[in-house]
């Protein structure tokens, strides 16, 4: 049961990560405390996922006047499962090769 106790966490954590890259992209976070209240979890948790999302390469900044977090740079945040295409050149190419 732990396992899918911890799967469910993870599941959870991606779910948040989403809705934040999300509010982040249309730039309606609010503050990191009305951001906390909309998403249900503490203000020091959305610092956490604000700065894990740095951490994998987000640029996000956040805009004191329109009281926003943004991406310095447009994109978005994905965590998705890819299959390997065989039409890609780069298919069978290893890992930092």
């Amino acid at each position: 049961m732990p396992f899918i106790k911890a799967l469910s966490m993870q599941k959870e954590i991606f779910n948040r990560i989403a809705r934040i890259d999300y509010l982040i992209r249309i730039k309606a976070t609010g503050t990191p405390a009305q951001l906390a209240e909309r998403l249900g979890m503490s203000e020091r948790s959305v610092y956490e996922y604000i700065n894990l999302m740095k951490e994998l390469g987000a640029p996000i900044k956040f805009n004191s006047y329109r009281q926003t977090y943004y991406y310095d740079t447009e994109g978005s945040f994905a965590i998705s499962f890819f299959p390997k295409n065989e039409a890609d050149p780069n298919a069978n190419r290893k890992f930092g090769t």
